[in-house]
């Protein structure tokens, strides 16, 4: 899901988003902190994660969402920021990959 950040608070590390329908969702320091930014402006587009009707994990759209408790390393879906699994050198160009591989 995406929205656009409405308010976001420093101190706190909360704020709220706006969902494209123009629902207005608030967000949590726990939420932000989840996402492993350090700041947000307003008016920028946010993937969000949510848990129920609460939102759970709040990043920027270009970053992909964490992947949940249970898909650990390893897992089909669990690629980093580049669309690779962790550990998949074979998937990096040959100049990108350590030593030996």
């Amino acid at each position: 899901m995406q929205g656009t950040v409405k308010v976001f608070d420093a101190p706190t590390r909360s704020g709220s988003v706006l969902l494209d329908d123009g629902t207005e969702l608030p967000f949590d320091g726990e939420a932000f902190a989840a996402g492993g930014l350090r700041l947000l402006r307003l008016g920028q587009r946010v993937n969000l994660a949510m848990d129920g009707d609460r939102i759970s994990v709040v990043t920027l759209s270009t970053f992909p969402l964490p992947s949940p408790p249970d898909q650990g390393p390893g897992h089909a879906d669990a690629r980093d920021r580049f669309g690779t699994v962790p550990g998949d050198d074979a998937a990096l160009p040959t100049s990108c990959r350590p030593p030996g591989s």
